[in-house]
């Protein structure tokens, strides 16, 4: 599919390649083409052939997968993006591919799949128009809507984070032990997006600081200060996820060292009580203190003897 919307004096017009002869024709005119589920001969004919784009570039955005970057090429801009999906609110999100070309005249956006953001700037420009808008300012509000999706479920994980801080060491529940290290994984791999990002918009910025358009530079300098706040939140919360998760298995091992103390004072008391019990249980007709008329209540003196020292024992060492 293949959405073209031409600027012209304020005023938008929607349609097809059509547009194109108009938009070279007047000089004061930008063209936004947005290319989704297009063949990629299809691509390669209108944004190589046709709008002169680096080739190398429009094979990169075809690929399922790539990381995002930022390159300068003589006559455009490439950034790449991994925007969230309309439907990602939370860690177990997805992500879909955004290629954007620009120029002063001509924005090319390229995806794998519907974006609603997308077609909700297409709409508002039918709306409203595009007066003082570029195809800057449209690259801009991309980028920033990138950051700030990122962003949105980051501040929920915080939420999230400090009701099983308090629910963790309350319950020891194996449920909250997983939901930690589903978390775990999926920052892992928020991470590493989240880093190509911030890589690319520090040389999208950097590339403005060098031209004489200072604006840009302020714009998508605010843009990546964004992306590189979220970057360091993620690896916070990454932190913090590992120390729960280790705070969780000391608390739990101790716990258990706890039950394994007990069962050893017991063990330890009722061993040599144990043995006089197997000593004098057996069936031999000759035992020295069988017919003692005081056997039984000294054997169980000897016994409580015995289990009070080793009681009086532990409480010295303090096991108990």
């Amino acid at each position: 599919m293949i959405n073209v919307i031409l600027c012209s004096n304020g005023k938008v017009r929607q349609g097809g390649k059509e547009l194109l002869d108009t938009w070279n024709t007047d000089a004061d005119s930008w063209l936004w083409i947005d290319l989704q589920d297009e063949s990629q001969d299809s691509e390669q004919e209108l944004l190589v052939e046709t709008l002169k784009l680096d080739r190398h570039a429009v094979a990169e955005a075809q690929r399922t997968r790539h990381p995002p970057g930022f390159h300068v090429f003589p006559n455009h801009l490439y950034l790449l993006t991994k925007p969230l999906t309309s439907d990602s609110d939370n860690l177990e999100f997805d992500t879909l591919q955004l290629a954007i070309f620009a120029t002063p005249r001509l924005l090319v956006t390229r995806h794998n799949k519907h974006s609603r953001y997308i077609s909700m700037l297409q709409k508002q420009l039918q709306e409203d128009g595009c007066e003082g808008l570029s195809t800057y300012s449209l690259t801009a509000a991309m980028a920033r809507r990138v950051a700030e999706r990122y962003g949105g479920i980051l501040l929920d994980l915080e939420r999230r984070l400090d009701e099983i801080e308090d629910e963790l060491f309350a319950a020891r529940t194996d449920q909250l032990m997983q939901e930690l290290i589903g978390y775990n994984t999926a920052l892992r791999k928020m991470r590493r997006i989240l880093t190509y990002h911030n890589n690319a918009f520090t040389a999208l910025r950097d590339h403005f600081a060098i031209g004489d358009e200072p604006e840009w530079h302020q714009e998508f300098d605010d843009i990546q200060s964004l992306m590189d706040r979220f970057q360091s939140l993620a690896e916070l919360y990454q932190t913090v996820i590992s120390d729960l998760i280790d705070g969780y298995i000391s608390v739990n091992a101790h716990h258990l060292n706890q039950i394994m103390k007990v069962l050893t004072i017991v063990t330890v008391i009722f061993v040599p009580l144990t043995l006089l019990v197997g000593i004098y249980g057996m069936n031999f007709e000759y035992i020295p203190e069988l017919k003692s008329r005081n056997g039984y209540f000294i054997l169980l003196s000897v016994m409580g003897v015995i289990a009070t020292v080793l009681l009086l024992l532990f409480k010295r060492v303090r096991w108990l």
